[in-house]
């Protein structure tokens, strides 16, 4: 399902926020997707020390950056 989004990233106009943990195994699709992203309506965020698991529920030490996430929100919406 990702490939097709992901084939024109360049393409996409509308906000893009990407978040992924440091220690995700899938962190370089986040990584090289954002580069191709055009415009100032995009935002990757690596939240430190996080697998990509714990951002799911948060793991152990809530690791969901939801202030990042919120702000995003409400500049781009």
């Amino acid at each position: 399902m990702n490939t097709k989004i992901l084939v024109h990233p360049e393409d996409l106009k509308n906000a893009v926020l990407i978040v992924h943990g440091e220690k995700a195994h899938s962190r370089y699709m986040g990584e090289d997707t954002f580069k191709k992203l055009k415009g100032d309506n995009k935002e990757l965020v690596i939240v430190p020390n996080a697998t990509h698991t714990d951002l799911y529920g948060g793991g152990d030490h809530d690791y969901i950056p939801f202030d990042k996430i919120d702000n995003f929100f409400k500049k781009n919406l």
